[in-house]
């Protein structure tokens, strides 16, 4: 499938919600200024925020510039949002299954209206918060776009604070990303959104198709599915989470397709024709679907458009910023961190470069970021949780692997919750004996996983062996017990497995 030319600063999704277009902020004061700053931040992201609060904490003079909101995608229509949402459909599968427990409660309804006024709520309250940190630490905030040019200067227009420039002794690029879109499937609001406006949809469709089976693609297709759309991905790869380890995969297809969501790969799309209420996506070699909504999750591109004359710095052709492992740009003294550079597009990646960058700027000397080891967490039912190497990747690395799986289905607490799909996969080095070394992959699928991968991405990251974690004690009965036991397994004994 093609992409289409990426959206460049569309800010028709930011203030969708009635009443807040002319609404920055009650409590966020911006502060025209022409001055010389230690640091100067394009972008109030988390990559960019997070730079501007650890720097501030640690002395330096900080200038952000955010032509929106301060926050970014993660806040105002990523993350948060997203998962508000997605618990809004858990506690309505709680209730719809409530009768499982004995507790008799007619079917429940849902009112989008009054999910999204609480969707809404959380964010402003966690903005007011951001904002109250920045001000706190003196943050010194401009509100308009900024451009980076050459000698470290940064020129911003078209906001609230007017025409300013500020120069900067070290100038961070943070400027984020935005969804792709696909040639045929032009974003009208109707027929077709993104993940930008599905989350403020205010009626639900009876019938949707999720373009892209990806993380994103999941989650949504997840949501809608548990609050009864009859939904089908559509993925052009031969499977659905391309990253993840294969039997992540299949459970979570396993589980999809216990909810009614059709998952078809291997299928390009090319295009849609609109009806009066429906419309036909056109897949495959002569595949057709009618649905009331086409959500394109196909990934994100990097905005990197803050760039004027004179920086010195490139890009890749993706449009990325190019930086070294160290995160610095081909221009002195300029660093690029978070979606706009080709590393995992993850919020808390972008607050362990941020962090990263200013222990630079500081003069210390911190380790650069293992981005093999990172955390991933997917939020769809079930949720999906990893780090380290998938059993392939190793494999294919030079490692000669033992594994052991484990599946929610005979855990207690599980069972107890009524969520038993999923489970628990350890890739560590074989030993000569048949049995476990170094733990080189942890992959979970299940109940709450995004708050159980902790001790498993310590492991991963502390090259801890299997007989280390073993060792370590799991209350009982907790859903975190199963990965002990997973573990515990590939020492050659095991209690229950």
């Amino acid at each position: 499938m093609s992409e289409a030319p990426t959206r460049s600063h569309d800010t028709s999704v930011w203030f969708r919600d009635p009443g807040r277009a002319d609404k920055l902020s009650p409590t966020l004061e911006v502060v025209p200024t022409a001055e010389n700053f230690d640091l100067v931040v394009i972008g109030g992201g988390p990559a960019g925020y997070a730079t501007a609060l650890y720097g501030a904490s640690a002395g330096l003079n900080i200038a952000i510039i955010e032509k929106q909101k301060v926050g970014g995608t993660c806040l105002h229509v990523g993350c948060i949002p997203a998962k508000e949402l997605l618990e809004t459909a858990a506690v309505f599968r709680t209730v719809r299954d409530a009768s499982e427990f004995g507790v008799n409660a007619s079917p429940p309804t849902l009112d989008l209206q009054v999910t999204q006024q609480r969707k809404q709520r959380v964010i402003d309250q966690l903005f007011d918060g951001l904002v109250g940190l920045l001000k706190g630490r003196k943050v010194t905030v401009i509100d308009g776009f900024g451009t980076l040019h050459a000698d470290h200067v940064v020129r911003v227009s078209g906001g609230l604070s007017g025409e300013v420039e500020v120069t900067g002794a070290v100038v961070v690029l943070a400027t984020g990303s935005v969804p792709r879109t696909i040639t045929g499937f032009e974003v009208d609001g109707r027929f077709v959104v993104t993940s930008d406006e599905i989350l403020s949809l205010t009626d639900l469709p009876a019938t949707a198709a999720v373009i892209g089976g990806g993380a994103i693609g999941c989650e949504f297709a997840s949501m809608l599915a548990d609050l009864g759309t009859k939904v089908t991905i559509l993925e052009a790869l031969p499977k659905i989470l391309p990253g993840c380890d294969a039997d992540a995969t299949k459970a979570v297809e396993r589980a999809f397709k216990k909810k009614g969501i059709d998952v078809i790969t291997g299928v390009p799309v090319h295009g849609h024709d609109p009806g009066e209420n429906t419309t036909a996506v056109r897949y495959g070699d002569n595949g057709s679907l009618d649905v009331e909504l086409v959500c394109v999750s196909v990934g994100r591109s990097p905005l990197t458009d803050a760039l004027g004359d004179g920086t010195g710095v490139e890009r890749t052709e993706r449009g990325h910023y190019v930086v070294d492992e160290y995160c610095r740009t081909t221009a002195e003294g300029v660093y690029a961190i978070g979606d706009c550079i080709a590393t995992p597009a993850l919020a808390h990646v972008g607050f362990a470069e941020a962090i990263f960058i200013v222990q630079q700027i500081l003069g210390e000397s911190p380790t650069p970021i293992d981005y093999g080891k990172v955390p991933w967490a997917i939020y769809c039912n079930p949720e999906v949780a990893f780090a380290g190497y998938t059993e392939e990747a190793a494999i294919k690395a030079g490692f000669e692997v033992v594994t052991a799986k484990h599946r929610f289905m005979g855990n207690g607490r599980a069972m107890i919750l009524g969520e038993t799909e999923g489970l628990v996969k350890v890739i560590a080095e074989k030993r000569a004996d048949g049995t476990g070394g170094r733990v080189l992959g942890i992959h979970l699928v299940g109940p709450w996983v995004t708050e159980q991968l902790g001790q498993g991405y310590l492991a991963v990251n502390w090259e801890a062996t299997v007989d280390e974690i073993a060792a370590f004690i799991q209350p009982h009965p907790s859903l975190s017990e199963l990965f002990g036991e997973t573990v515990l397994s590939l020492t050659g004994r095991s209690l229950h497995g």
